[in-house]
């Protein structure tokens, strides 16, 4: 039985072209499966009925208060995964039925996403410094902040990625897929200005990894760890509270865009997001921002406290 997993993986690797991160998740899902169906003492993945599936994940779920079990996002995304698993044994004809596709996991509730305001930008992005570590890390930062990358699609840009000419960088997204993107004036200057000091990163050793555009201390490609663990230190240091991570920037990228535009489909196209549906929780973000500019402006929508004074007719406060 794992050697259809393993088969499946491959499918996904050299036929799909998903990322190492989507084979990765993948393959914890189905080896938490294999484990399952062991257990049940099933030796044929069409001897799994929905009913052994769905008992199974109640458990995970109910699991979950004591520490042990699975969240709704780890169910949903593993559920996923088991339906994706036996679309392929059916159309390699192992099995002639699906039990995962009957089977439903708890609703997901989506949490609106944090961004910055401009004032919490400016602090963070207009920070000076000639030490080279700085200048490639606010050189990170203004391209999150300018083109909306993901984190996987940042680390992975090479030299020839950045075309300085065209105001343009070419990234590698979800699904192998290739999108340009736009890159702003200061986030070009933070750019070309790591380039300038790019060399001292370089060492004999790390020759393999020089087409990186953005490199390690060791002159080697950067993780993402590294970016997270900048990103956030950089932040600490410009007396910025709350967690600070790269994703952060990209929703800030999406949430300022749309409100200045109102481009949903633009948006969507900048950010790599195959569902429209995806993109629109940004509309849902800047709703909210308005609901609030609403309720503290409005005369009709302000809350009386018990301090002020009883509902009643008032002179308009004179300007003065």
């Amino acid at each position: 039985m794992q050697q259809d997993i393993d088969a499946f993986l491959n499918y996904l690797k050299f036929e799909k072209n998903s990322s190492a991160h989507t084979c990765s998740a993948y393959q914890r899902d189905l080896s938490k499966l294999l484990k399952q169906v062991e257990t049940l003492g099933i030796t044929q993945w069409q001897k799994l009925e929905e009913r052994q599936l769905r008992a199974w994940l109640a458990g995970l779920h109910l699991a979950k208060p004591h520490g042990s079990g699975l969240g709704q996002k780890s169910l949903h995304r593993l559920l996923s995964s088991v339906r994706s698993f036996y679309r392929y044994l059916n159309r390699q004809g192992k099995v002639e039925d699906n039990p995962a596709q009957r089977v439903t996991a708890p609703k997901v509730g989506r949490k609106l996403p944090v961004t910055m305001d401009a004032d919490q930008l400016t602090t963070l992005l207009d920070q000076e410094d000639d030490d080279p570590l700085v200048i490639r890390d606010l050189a990170i930062l203004e391209l999150f902040y300018s083109s909306g990358l993901r984190l996987s699609e940042l680390v992975g840009l090479n030299l020839d990625s950045f075309r300085d000419e065209f105001r343009q960088v070419q990234v590698l997204g979800k699904g192998r897929k290739e999108r340009l993107l736009p890159v702003g004036r200061k986030a070009r200057e933070a750019i070309k200005k790591w380039l300038s000091v790019r060399v001292t990163f370089l060492q004999k050793e790390s020759k393999k990894e020089t087409q990186a555009l953005f490199l390690s201390k060791r002159g080697h490609r950067i993780s993402p760890r590294q970016v997270q663990n900048r990103v956030s230190q950089l932040s600490r240091e410009a007396g910025l509270s709350g967690r600070m991570h790269p994703h952060l920037l990209r929703h800030s990228f999406a949430s300022h865009l749309l409100e200045s535009s109102g481009d949903l489909r633009a948006v969507q196209e900048l950010l790599g997001h195959s569902d429209i549906s995806t993109t629109q929780i940004y509309t849902h973000l800047d709703f909210q921002h308005l609901a609030d500019v609403y309720d503290k402006a409005h005369p009709r929508a302000q809350r009386v406290t018990e301090d002020q004074e009883p509902p009643g007719i008032k002179e308009p406060k004179r300007k003065q």
